[in-house]
């Protein structure tokens, strides 16, 4: 799903929100832009073709491609480029390898990518471990964190959540009271527990 940001016009002050357009990756998926929440958007003066593209990642299958820079036309005439994330470590492909090779230095040296779609709310199984990889620019909210539960649940296993751009407040307290361990992925892709069922896991398989 696309996601949406307000925007405050530099030129009138007029507020805005801008909603970015999706595109569809080989893959099958649609893709739009990172975009940065609460970062001021800049006035467009002059134009450039280097800046009228912006690579984006598919978090899907972790493809990059370049897509039009989003752009946002005010009634009062200020045309607005909208900031957006850049590509780091976001790709799926790379954010899932770091959170197995993580997982397999901790001691669950089986676990392997799993062949399910990630609707299923798992992307890593190994004995005892269920593991949820999510590369997306927003951070990761209850339901997400609920999935996963259910699946280690249904499996009798430990479950690891491991997100690049965090959690949300209500995603946090589900996953303590469930016991879900929270991962944030670093842009180099180096996990580090944020809640306490994580920091037991990081300790206890040390």
């Amino acid at each position: 799903m696309a996601e949406s940001v307000p925007v405050s016009c530099p030129d009138c002050g007029d507020s805005h929100v801008f909603t970015a357009s999706a595109y569809p990756c080989p893959c099958g998926s649609a893709v739009s832009a990172p975009l940065v929440v609460g970062a001021p958007p800049t006035r467009i003066v002059r134009r450039t073709w280097d800046e009228e593209w912006v690579t984006v990642s598919c978090t899907e299958c972790g493809r990059q491609d370049q897509w039009p820079q989003p752009e946002l036309g005010c009634p009062c005439g200020a045309l607005l480029r909208i900031p957006v994330r850049p590509v780091t470590a976001g790709a799926r492909s790379d954010a899932v390898n770091a959170a197995a090779l993580y997982l397999r230095e901790i001691g669950f040296p089986d676990v392997l990518r799993s062949g399910e779609r990630p609707e299923t709310g798992v992307d890593l199984r190994g004995p005892g471990m269920v593991a949820r990889v999510d590369p997306g620019a927003r951070p990761a909210d209850s339901r997400a964190v609920e999935c996963l539960w259910l699946s280690a649940l249904t499996e009798s296993a430990v479950s690891a959540f491991f997100s690049l751009a965090g959690y949300e407040d209500e995603a946090r307290e589900n996953a303590d009271s469930l016991g879900v361990s929270l991962f944030l992925l670093d842009p180099t892709g180096v996990p580090r527990p944020v809640n306490g069922p994580a920091a037991e896991l990081d300790r206890s398989h040390a």
